[in-house]
């Protein structure tokens, strides 16, 4: 059974954090889902969806998978610095970290990326590269893999990029399975990005 974690702080954004939950979450025989916040209690966005969360520091020692979405939010938390310490403790001792939309910012904020390839929300993107110059920023991309690290485009993209994984980990056929239960229409092309050209 792996063990995921999702950062969660105030004003994030709702489809970053459900989209891949409930891709992961379709698998319990797989997957136990935990929400962790900075100080835990209860986390809200600007949708009106509140989530009762963990201490981040309970995650200290890893995940299997530390997912980290974006949303407004991440404006003010890309300065929070017992965050983006805690952040980059987790990180560092988790197999995987998958990043959705601006939730990229945080984990540059690290310097874990630092020379390596990343991609972000198409429309925040230039702030996004303003945190973190020394990452290589792939703007077509829908999602990139650079090592344990995913990082994806904005909101649905983070769908896409956690069927991505899965098909990684687990094999393409199973990918598509929870793609076709989902009804969601899976772009199985991490390299393409149709609103990096909008």
């Amino acid at each position: 059974m792996q063990k995921v974690g999702v950062l969660l702080f105030q004003n994030f954004e709702t489809l970053d954090v459900y989209g891949p939950v409930e891709a992961l979450g379709r698998n319990t025989d797989k997957f136990t889902i935990k929400f962790y916040s900075l100080n835990g209690g209860m986390i809200g966005n600007a949708h009106g969806v509140n989530v009762l969360s963990e201490k981040l520091e309970d995650a200290i020692n890893g995940l299997d998978i530390f997912i980290i979405p974006g949303g407004y939010g991440t404006r003010q938390e890309v300065n929070n610095k017992p965050l983006i310490s805690l952040i980059k403790q987790i990180a560092e001792k988790s197999a995987f970290v998958l990043t959705v939309c601006t939730g990229a910012a945080l984990l540059a904020k690290t310097e874990l990326l630092n020379h390596k390839n990343a991609t972000t929300n198409k429309i925040a993107f230039d702030w996004v590269v303003s945190q973190a110059e020394l990452v290589n920023w792939i703007r077509k991309a829908r999602w990139v893999v650079d090592g344990k690290y995913y990082t994806s485009a904005g909101v649905s993209a983070g769908i896409d990029m956690t069927l991505g994984f899965i098909s990684d980990n687990y094999g393409i056929d199973f990918a598509r399975t929870i793609a076709k239960q989902m009804e969601f229409n899976w772009q199985e092309n991490k390299d393409f990005d149709l609103f990096s050209e909008a």
